[in-house]
């Protein structure tokens, strides 16, 4: 039996967000498309969530957070994959951002940075200078669940108004099957 899920205007209960995500909505004209929904903390990681709540993977998208390095300078990106893919960091990511080196960012360093659980982050309130690299696969989903910045909280929204955030931008062909080069 799946777990009941009940949604709310998401700026209607910030307590079910990050602080940096709740002020990144309230500055998208778009935010009254955004819904919340809690869950349970230790079932906040995608295979987990997806069972309990009755979602499928293919309505879900997660946030990988990408650390590319030239030389001494990181540069950040947050990239929106389906749950069905993983991102093709060492190819399609590290090339797009122009660096030599791409791995995924440290947990302690992303969590510190974003002002969001490990579990939880999304590309909605990440910082200002990162970049936001969004599959087109997740662009042209009608509702995906992505993270609410804590790991007690999804929210649900059209996929396209990732693409819609400061930095965004559709990267096609950035999430890739499982076992495929990347």
């Amino acid at each position: 039996m799946t777990r009941p899920l009940t949604y709310h205007s998401a700026l209607s209960r910030p307590d079910l967000l990050a602080a940096p995500v709740a002020e990144a909505l309230r500055a998208v004209p778009w935010a009254d498309q955004v819904r919340v929904a809690a869950i349970d903390p230790a079932l906040s990681d995608t295979g987990q969530f997806c069972e309990a709540y009755g979602v499928t993977p293919e309505e879900s998208a997660n946030c990988v957070v990408i650390a590319a390095k030239r030389g001494g300078d990181v540069t950040y990106a947050a990239c929106m994959i389906t749950a069905t893919t993983r991102a093709n960091v060492n190819g399609l990511v590290r090339q797009h951002l122009g660096a030599r080196k791409a791995s995924f960012g440290p947990v302690d360093v992303v969590t510190s940075m974003t002002g969001m659980e490990y579990g939880g982050i999304t590309p909605i309130g990440v910082p200002a200078d990162w970049r936001i690299l969004v599959d087109d696969l997740v662009a042209k989903s009608p509702n995906v669940v992505i993270g609410a910045g804590l790991r007690g909280a999804k929210l649900w929204l059209p996929g396209g108004l990732l693409a819609e955030l400061p930095g965004a931008e559709i990267l096609p062909g950035l999430g890739v099957a499982a076992g495929q080069a990347g």
